[in-house]
C-alpha cells in the first residue's frame, strides 16, 4: 500500500500466514496438504470449515508454492461472464505451459447448473479448483465435483489457538508494552474460533487506545455486541438442535437448557424449537410417559399465543419435563416396524372379515361376515393379511 497517503491493509491481512508452517491449529489439514505441495502438482480440492480457520489463506498458499495462477472469485456475486473470463484465462496459462488455480469463495452458494460447468474444465485438468464452504458439502455441493476433489475438513480453532494467533500480532505492532496477556484471552473467548475476527478486535482496540495501554474497557468497546455465529439454514443450526434433542435423551438437563438458550439467544424461530419437542415426545419418551405430548404440544400452542421473550420460560419448563421423563423407543420402534411391513407388502389381500361390507353384493362375497360389532370384540384367527402373518409367524420362529 502507499506510504504516502498512510493506507495499509487490516490486520488480518497482514497477518495472513504465508506458508504451511505459519498455519496455525489445523494440524490434520496439514498432514494431507503437505504431501500435495511436495509434488509441486495443485489438485482440486474443497475446504470445508467455520469462518476465520484459513480456507482462502490455504488456497493461496498452495498456489504460490505451485507457482500456479491463484483467481479468486466470490459465488455471492459472481456472474457467467466472470466465469468465462477465468476459463479464457485458464486456457491461455495452459498455452504457457502456467498451472490455474480457481478459488471459490462460499461454493456452496452456486447453484447446480453454475457447479457443472467447472466440471469438464476439471476433468481436462484446465483448472485445478478449490471452493471454500461453510457448509456441508455432501448437501451443497455437486456430487461429481466431490468426487473429483478431494475435501479437507478445517476444525474451528480453539480459544488457545486464537491467543497464538494474536500473540504473533501483537509482537509485529510492537504492543507488547501496551495490552496483556488477559485481554488477548477475553479477546479469544469472544472470538468462536474466527481468527479474523479476533485480529479486527485487537486492530480497533489498537486504534481506540491511542498511545494509551488497552484495558478491559477498551477490549469490551472493541467487541462491542456481536451476535453468535449461527446460520438457521446451515449447519449450526442442525448441529445445536441435534444437540438439544441429545441431552434431552440423556435426561442432561443442564446442557439442554444450555443449547436452547444458544438457539434462542441467536433468533432461531422458538416455533421450530417447540415442533422438535413435540416430536420428541413421541419419539424419545413415548409409551414410558404418554402425557409428554399434550404437554409438549401445549407448549407449542402456548408460543403461538404468548410469543417471545416470555416463550423462553414455557420453552425452558418443557425441556426440564421431558429431561426428566423416562425415556421410552418402544412406539417409535413399532412404527419403523410398521413402515417396512407396508413397503415390502404393499399390496396384500385384507381379510374378508375385516373389510366393509356397505352393499348386498360384498355381504354376499363375504365382505365383514362374521365380524360382530361388540365392545371388546376380537375375531377368531388375524387381523393382519395372510401373507402377512405367516412371514411375522416365521420371523418370530
Amino acid at each position: 500500500m502507499s506510504k504516502d497517503t498512510g493506507l495499509r491493509q487490516p490486520l488480518a491481512e497482514r497477518m495472513r500466514p504465508q506458508t504451511l508452517d505459519d498455519v496455525i491449529g489445523q494440524d490434520k489439514a496439514m498432514a494431507v496438504l503437505r504431501p500435495i505441495l511436495d509434488r509441486g502438482e495443485p489438485v482440486s480440492l474443497i475446504f470445508w470449515g467455520p469462518p476465520g480457520t484459513g480456507k482462502t489463506t490455504l488456497a493461496r498458499i498452495i498456489a504460490h508454492e505451485t507457482h500456479a495462477d491463484f483467481i479468486e472469485i466470490s459465488a455471492v456475486n459472481a456472474k457467467k461472464a466472470d466465469v468465462e473470463k477465468v476459463i479464457d484465462r485458464a486456457r491461455q496459462n495452459w498455452n504457457l505451459n502456467i498451472r490455474t488455480i480457481l478459488f471459490v469463495d462460499e461454493i456452496h452458494r452456486f447453484n447446480k447448473a453454475q457447479q457443472d460447468a467447472f466440471l469438464p474444465h476439471v476433468e481436462s485438468g484446465l483448472i485445478s479448483l478449490i471452493g471454500a464452504t461453510t457448509e456441508n458439502p455432501s448437501f451443497e455441493v455437486i456430487s461429481p465435483l466431490i468426487s473429483r476433489s478431494r475435501v479437507i475438513v478445517l476444525n474451528q480453532l480453539t480459544p488457545d489457538n486464537i491467543k497464538e494467533i494474536l500473540r504473533r500480532a501483537v509482537k509485529e505492532e510492537k504492543l507488547e508494552d501496551k495490552i496483556t496477556d488477559d485481554e488477548l484471552s477475553a479477546i479469544a473467548q469472544v472470538a468462536h474460533g474466527d481468527a479474523r475476527y479476533a485480529l479486527g478486535v485487537l486492530e480497533m482496540a489498537e486504534d481506540l487506545a491511542g498511545s494509551k495501554t488497552i484495558t478491559p474497557d477498551t477490549i469490551t468497546a472493541a467487541i462491542g455486541h456481536r451476535l453468535p455465529r449461527y446460520d438457521k439454514k446451515g449447519d449450526g443450526h442442525y448441529d445445536i438442535i441435534s444437540a438439544f434433542i441429545k441431552s434431552m435423551r440423556g435426561s442432561d438437563e443442564q446442557a439442554a437448557l444450555y443449547y436452547l438458550a444458544r438457539m434462542v439467544q441467536a433468533g432461531e424461530d422458538p416455533k421450530f424449537i417447540a415442533r422438535r419437542m413435540v416430536i420428541f415426545a413421541s419419539e424419545d419418551i413415548g409409551l414410558a410417559g404418554n402425557g409428554a405430548l399434550n404437554l409438549a404440544l401445549s407448549a407449542f400452542m402456548a408460543i403461538e399465543r404468548v410469543g417471545m421473550p416470555e416463550g423462553g420460560i414455557i420453552l425452558s419448563h418443557v425441556t426440564v419435563v421431558l429431561c426428566r421423563c423416562k425415556k421410552s423407543r418402544e412406539s417409535y420402534n413399532e412404527w419403523a416396524a410398521a413402515q417396512q411391513l407396508g413397503r415390502q407388502f404393499p399390496d396384500s389381500e385384507i381379510p374378508l372379515s375385516i373389510r366393509n361390507a356397505p352393499t348386498k353384493l360384498m355381504k354376499n362375497l363375504g365382505y365383514g361376515k362374521g365380524y360382530k360389532w361388540e365392545a371388546g370384540y376380537h375375531q377368531p384367527g388375524s387381523y393382519l393379511p395372510d401373507d402377512v402373518d405367516k412371514y411375522l409367524a416365521k420371523q418370530q420362529h
